[in-house]
């Protein structure tokens, strides 16, 4: 690299630390821990990358943003900051920044930023500003690796028009993710209007889009409207149909949606299954946003607890502190639901416990009334196949909380038991369809027909001696 760097960080030891990567790389450096030298060098002309912290003494990295840009538009800068929220993120981005990292920040990585930097002075990464201030109040929490990966790609596509497709488990925060996207972007004073594929039907979904249903008491979205279609891998192969025709309508084009979707599912593995139409696919999925599981998170549990506890205070329930030690129970235990089973067990706590504070004893205790996935061995031993699918479709209930399921449960769930069943029938038949059919009670074609609808591999194999 070649180049003169000025770091602006009121950490020494961040400071000394830039200094020396960055030299060593073959920058020069200029460091200080002032916003008002920083602005100097600036004004006079030095640097080719700043690389600037948010908290100064003597001011604010992030609203100097403007004033660079005003003064120096080419200049790339790249914000650090241990402020590790959604807003850092989309500030940085929304002002001017060239990029912006969380600290602790892997130092490699910066320094392919500054270098990608030096060669496409500030050019690559900038992001229109939008009118409007930041919703302090945002409810997407956590600090994580992972999740500063999603601010990161929110803040760069947010001002965007590009359909996206967010993929995550159940929990995740699909919809509050969708909803981010709406509320901090241009589209904000225009209607978000969530679709749920599951639960709505051609007509429903053709009214809304073009309009032409007031008989059936459906109004049509206005133009610029954010459109989200809740949980795609669902829809019905009409349904599908029905909306790649309206998404290529002169209507539907003519009124400048802004569609968003989601999944908990792979598309990719849907489309090779021939669930989900590759051509609607590609209309709707053409950016992805990935909300990682809780299990890979685990950081952001302390964070999201207390924002959890502040949520249920606000509505009306008695205000709770929680102890470290219960905390770091909830780190270890296996939140297969997710945030939103997270969410559900500290509401039942701070219902239950009388106490101002929740311990330790107190999630232990709960811990173990939450029911196992995975099937008790006894049930097993003794072949009891009901009590196994039983604490699983109760579990599935109770990660959806005072809400029922989509519609469409008893397929879903056969869907499920018929894949193993069929898979290890004819692996017990070494692939012997005729062997397979009699064994299961089942027609041949009808084998067949399953065979291909869940995408289940046969292979024959020889007896072995």
């Amino acid at each position: 690299m070649d180049g003169t760097i000025l770091v602006a960080d009121d950490d020494r030891t961040i400071r000394a630390v830039l200094t020396q990567a960055l030299t060593r790389a073959g920058c020069k450096v200029r460091a200080t821990g002032s916003i008002e030298t920083l602005w100097r060098w600036i004004d006079e002309g030095n640097g080719d990358v700043v690389i600037s912290d948010v908290n100064f003494p003597d001011g604010d990295g992030l609203e100097m943003l403007p004033v660079i840009k005003k003064k120096r538009k080419d200049l790339p800068v790249i914000i650090i900051s241990a402020q590790n929220t959604v807003i850092t993120a989309i500030k940085a981005a929304e002002l001017g920044a060239y990029d912006y990292l969380p600290k602790p920040f892997d130092l490699k990585e910066l320094l392919s930023k500054v270098n990608k930097a030096l060669q496409n002075q500030g050019t690559a990464n900038t992001v229109i500003p939008v009118d409007g201030n930041v919703e302090p109040d945002l409810p997407l929490v956590g600090s994580s690796p992972p999740m500063q990966d999603v601010y990161r790609f929110l803040a760069r596509i947010l001002n965007t028009d590009l359909s996206t497709v967010i993929t995550g488990e159940s929990g995740t925060g699909k919809d509050l993710l969708a909803h981010a996207m709406h509320d901090l972007g241009p589209r904000a004073s225009n209607d978000f209007i969530r679709i749920n594929i599951s639960s709505s039907n051609v007509e429903r979904i053709e009214g809304i889009l073009i309009g032409g249903k007031e008989d059936l008491k459906i109004s049509p979205a206005s133009k610029n409207s954010t459109i989200y279609f809740d949980e795609i891998s669902e829809m019905s192969d009409e349904i599908q149909l029905q909306l790649l025709d309206l998404l290529r309508s002169d209507i539907v084009i003519e009124k400048k949606y802004r569609f968003i979707s989601s999944s908990r599912l792979s598309l990719q593995n849907l489309i090779s299954q021939g669930i989900i139409r590759e051509d609607l696919f590609y209309r709707l999925n053409v950016v992805n946003i990935n909300l990682p599981p809780l299990r890979d998170r685990l950081g952001d549990i302390p964070d999201l607890t207390r924002h959890f506890l502040q949520l249920s205070a606000l509505s009306g329930l008695p205000q709770k502190n929680i102890s470290k030690k219960a905390i770091q129970l909830l780190q270890n235990a296996p939140w297969v639901g997710n945030i939103r089973e997270l969410e559900n067990f500290v509401n039942r706590l701070v219902v239950l416990i009388s106490d101002d504070e929740i311990n330790d004893i107190h999630v232990d205790e709960n811990l173990n009334l939450i029911p196992s996935v995975s099937p008790n061995e006894e049930d097993i031993k003794n072949g009891k196949l009901s009590s196994s699918v039983e604490t699983h479709i109760k579990r599935y209930f109770d990660l959806h909380g005072d809400t029922l399921p989509p519609p469409g449960l008893y397929n879903r769930i056969m869907k499920e038991i018929e894949l193993p069943l069929i898979a290890l029938s004819l692996s017990a038949t070494r692939g012997n369809q005729i062997k397979t059919s009699e064994l299961l009670g089942i027609n041949r074609n009808t084998l067949r027909k399953k065979i291909k609808d869940l995408d289940i591999v046969v292979t024959r194999s020889k007896k072995m001696m």
